[in-house]
């Protein structure tokens, strides 16, 4: 596979002072990946099971705070045929409070994505940083009323009645998640299109249920001319490759997470796959290497 920032999805423009876009080609498939910005949400929600003094520690040594945690939010375009699919969203204005994030729409304008081209949006799962863009006003006026919005029976369901008892979410985001979900569910029923385990979303790009972070939680499986890439959405975080074991407050079955991760992880490994993810640093391009029980984060070479 070819990383290749000359693809017209990712066509220069724009002024802002940091790069928001990242294109990958995989085999006939193009594949730009657009920062939403960062999420700055409590450190311990990175880790609710594990001993403070270990994951102040683990912070410190990368020079994070322990107060506040960077997570970068990534969403995805692809074309693949005569479809443009989005994966996931962003957060919108949901949490107006997180002042540098919600940047989705307009670095899709930037990036010249029209959202009347697009054909399918695919969620991995529901929460308020993956629906949010969706929620913007004036977005569903700008989409195709053919639009096909997938994600698994199992989130939709769920979120008719979310539980959050085996969260460590602040009540607030909690809130927050409750009430996006609800709305999201009223506002796109018509052209939700659920699957139950797997679906092939356009040729070479198929969307598969996991579980575990949320109930119905997917991961895309994008695959042409023998070039792998996954998106993983919120399997995968940046402490997973040191502590697979520590528990994301937003996971809803922290345990299965856990397995989830674990289990993508040997997967990419053994297959050499590309990986991109929801909250992997910008651009979230890698790979991921097996390093003796655990795995190391091997980021691509940016490829101008």
């Amino acid at each position: 596979m070819t990383l290749d920032n000359g693809s017209h999805l990712g066509r220069p423009g724009g002024d802002e002072l940091v790069p928001s876009r990242y294109a990958v080609q995989v085999g006939d498939i193009e594949v730009l990946v657009i920062s939403d910005g960062v999420l700055t949400p409590p450190a311990e929600s990175m880790a609710t099971n594990a001993d403070p003094a270990v994951r102040g520690a683990w912070l410190d040594e990368r020079f994070l705070s322990r107060d506040a945690f960077d997570w970068a939010l990534n969403a995805v375009v692809v074309r693949s045929g005569d479809q443009t699919i989005l994966i996931d969203t962003g957060i919108g204005g949901e949490v107006p409070d997180f002042r540098r994030a919600g940047q989705f729409g307009h670095r899709l304008a930037a990036a010249g994505v029209d959202l009347a081209t697009v054909t399918d949006v695919v969620l991995t799962h529901m929460h308020f940083d993956h629906v949010g863009g969706l929620l913007v006003d004036g977005v569903k006026a700008q989409l195709r009323p053919d639009l096909r919005v997938h994600a698994s029976a199992a989130e939709a369901k769920f979120w008719e009645a979310p539980d959050f008892s085996r969260t460590g979410m602040p009540p607030a985001l909690a809130e927050v998640a409750r009430s996006a979900s609800k709305r999201f569910l009223q506002e796109y029923r018509d052209q939700l299109r659920t699957f139950e385990e797997e679906q092939q979303v356009a040729p070479g790009v198929v969307v598969t249920r996991t579980g575990g972070h949320t109930p119905g939680h997917s991961v895309v499986r994008i695959t042409s001319g023998g070039d792998r890439l996954m998106f993983g959405g919120d399997a995968i975080f940046p402490v997973s490759f040191d502590h697979p074991e520590w528990h994301n407050g937003f996971e809803h079955d922290p345990e299965e997470a856990t397995r989830v991760r674990l289990r993508l992880m040997r997967e990419l490994a053994d297959t050499g796959s590309w990986l991109l993810s929801t909250h992997m640093p910008f651009p979230s391009v890698g790979r991921v290497a097996a390093a003796g029980d655990l795995y190391r984060w091997v980021p691509a070479w940016w490829d101008y």
